[in-house]
């Protein structure tokens, strides 16, 4: 529709100016503008201000609904594992709203293998939760669970989709109400994590990582920090649960050694989880423990690496999920000074328990 200007201005006749036939002005021109003149009689406004002809109507869209079952199809054979990702997205939340109402509550504490590794009966519960759920929607994979494993079942690793869950990693600080406890549930199809979800619920972070698609934390974009010099490195690791006086020298140690380097210092948060989301952040530059689980590096594991972070063996290694041990670091020139450093504590493999 042909515009008329002047001083660097411009309008476009409405609809009703149109409709008005052969009025000399526009009545919303504003003073300023040039006149539109009188149409030919018989003429449409229309065919008067138009110099090409309408095009042609566009071809009729399909009905919404029918378009969003094409797109979620699609999106579907794209990626086969988001509507698990989605799912445990939710368990997440309702194991979270479980922790929460326990944490007003009196605790029936439990030892497992040490004075230091506790449980509650909290625990077992959102465990039997989050299995039963998966369960009965996914009965065709496999599963791996804290507890279940500490009530004596065996850890099996297989090709197989599997759901690799801490029902709250963070127990001790459970029992203390020290506001660090996260749900997490990892996935992984033919040994490679595929996803995780790790909720720390008394700070209500949802923190999130999907194989090739990124790592989140409420919906905000993660991504690790770029240091690479050591000496100004912050890291992150944990005295751990053993108390056998070999392995405390080896832990405190490997502690020495790299604030000696020096480095900038060390951190504890008491829970595997929440320590590699803090790596993936950036507020950490990297972390590193022996003693640990499958089922305390799962979940994180791919919030890591998706926020460009690296994963690594203490030995300098590839990464294995079932050896106990993890160096995460935002890259691997880190990760690689780090490992260089510590004493290796021998370990038994979570698949050969």
């Amino acid at each position: 529709m042909r515009e008329y200007t002047n001083f660097n201005l411009t309008k476009l006749c409405s609809a009703k100016d149109i409709q008005a036939g052969n009025s000399r002005r526009s009545p919303d021109v504003k003073a300023g503008f040039l006149e539109v003149p009188a149409l030919p009689e018989g003429s449409q406004g229309r065919d008067f201000l138009c110099e090409q002809d309408p095009l042609p109507p566009e071809e009729p869209s399909p009905r919404p609904r029918q378009l969003r079952i094409a797109v979620r199809s699609r999106e579907k054979m794209a990626d086969p594992w988001q509507e698990c990702m989605d799912y445990a997205v939710t368990l997440a939340r309702r194991a979270g709203e479980m922790i929460r109402e326990a944490l007003q509550n009196e605790m029936n504490v439990m030892i497992k293998s040490s004075p230091a590794d506790l449980v509650t009966v909290t625990d077992q519960n959102v465990e039997k939760m989050l299995l039963s759920s998966i369960k009965e929607k996914y009965p065709s994979h496999s599963f791996i669970g804290e507890e279940s494993v500490a009530a004596g079942e065996k850890t099996v690793f297989t090709d197989k989709p599997t759901w690799i869950i801490d029902p709250i990693d963070g127990t001790t600080n459970f029992v203390h109400r020290f506001p660090f406890v996260a749900v997490s549930i990892g996935f992984v199809v033919n040994k490679q994590m595929e996803f995780g979800v790790v909720y720390s619920c008394v700070e209500d972070k949802m923190y999130t990582g999907r194989k090739g698609k990124g790592a989140f934390c409420n919906g905000q974009k993660l991504r690790v920090s770029q240091q690479e010099d050591i000496t100004k490195a912050l890291l992150v690791t944990e005295l751990g649960s053993s108390r056998k006086p070999e392995t405390l020298r080896i832990v405190l140690s490997n502690m020495e050694k790299l604030c000696s380097l020096p480095i900038h210092g060390i951190r504890s948060v008491g829970t595997a989880a929440v320590n590699m989301c803090l790596v993936a952040t950036g507020g950490a530059d990297a972390y590193y423990e022996m003693g640990i689980h499958c089922w305390d590096m799962a979940g994180a594991g791919v919030i890591v690496t998706e926020a460009g972070g690296v994963l690594m063996d203490v030995t300098g290694g590839p990464f294995d999920l079932m050896s106990r041990r993890i160096i995460a670091a935002n890259n691997k020139a880190l990760a690689e000074r780090i490992a260089k450093e510590i004493e290796i504590i021998p370990l038994q493999r979570d698949d050969e328990s």
